[in-house]
């Protein structure tokens, strides 16, 4: 494995420190108890039906995060991170066909940091190329990419802490961003997830509850995540990790549409918001403008009367 010898590198034989710890010596029943409480609480005070979009303590979302590029969001789900940032169309690098639809660049990296459980590496790995994958086949449908024909538009996504559902964050960041680089969409595009272990659903998993999710032995148990466009009452993308009945998986696509329309007026009500600030923006730059005009025509007529008087 290549170094960077601009960093300070760990030997590659090391071995992390929470293998010493209680956490890591647990079985599988000890972990999944730990998951909730008698109560049927999470351990983030959450019900097992509730995501963190519902609660506005637990989301927080702007757009212009980042000012080289044409639009940009930021979403924060507690404790999961994601930055997106979209870019004006440009051509299509190595093309020779012309191409009636425009295409999508999507790219999901993690920051090295982000993970609980290993240090990502620089290079981009499975993981990664599988989300950059999903959030294109997710973003395709909600972009006219017929008003850009033979262009691709470059969508970046980078995650900066990772505590589950992150597929469903970068997407709804990738939605925000495309609407806040006024790129021509059908409809506003959300995205939930689901970890099912055995009987019980859990409405936007933590990293915990997808490790265990993964790996269950349980005859259902997997993640789903699924995006929807709401007002057009599309599915636009559904991705499905482990082994489910066809009930359960019905079960879960009735619960994420639900919660998908509940994050739209979330999402509009940050478009509003940004739609106000640039409008004030501009009213704010008329005003400066006619002033610095006015001051320009005052000293014309200073110069004038100052010529005519020789």
């Amino acid at each position: 494995m290549p170094l960077d010898f601009r960093r300070f590198n760990g030997p590659e034989d090391s071995v992390s420190y929470k293998i010493y710890t209680k956490d890591y010596l647990k079985t599988y029943d000890e972990q999944l108890k730990d998951l909730y409480d008698e109560n049927g609480k999470r351990k983030d005070g959450r019900e097992l039906n509730e995501a963190r979009s519902m609660c506005m303590f637990c989301m927080f979302a702007r757009t212009d995060m980042v000012s080289q590029a044409k639009g940009s969001a930021y979403v924060e789900l507690r404790k999961t991170k994601v930055v997106c940032s979209v870019f004006d169309p440009r051509e299509i690098p190595h093309q020779n066909e012309f191409r009636q639809l425009g295409q999508l660049y999507c790219e999901v990296k993690f920051a090295p940091f982000s993970c609980p459980r290993k240090r990502r590496p620089y290079v981009p790995d499975v993981e990664e190329k599988a989300l950059s994958v999903a959030l294109r086949q997710a973003l395709e449908p909600a972009v006219c990419r017929h008003f850009f024909p033979n262009y691709q538009i470059d969508v970046l996504i980078y995650i900066l802490e990772h505590d589950g559902s992150c597929l469903a964050a970068a997407i709804n960041a990738a939605g925000l961003a495309l609407a806040n680089a006024a790129v021509p969409m059908f409809d506003i595009i959300t995205s939930c997830s689901v970890a099912v272990i055995g009987n019980k659903m859990f409405i936007d998993p933590t990293e915990i509850e997808e490790h265990i999710a993964k790996n269950s032995t349980e005859v259902n148990h997997g993640i789903i995540t699924m995006s929807v466009l709401s007002q057009l009452k599309q599915i636009s993308d559904f991705t499905q990790i482990g082994s489910m009945d066809v009930e359960c998986v019905t079960k879960v696509m009735e619960v994420l549409l639900k919660e998908c329309e509940i994050i739209v007026p979330n999402i509009q009500r940050i478009l509003v918001v940004d739609v106000v600030k640039n409008f004030e923006l501009k009213k704010h730059l008329e005003a400066e403008t006619k002033k610095r005009e006015e001051i320009l025509k005052k000293k014309m007529d200073e110069w004038r009367s100052l010529l005519n008087g020789q």
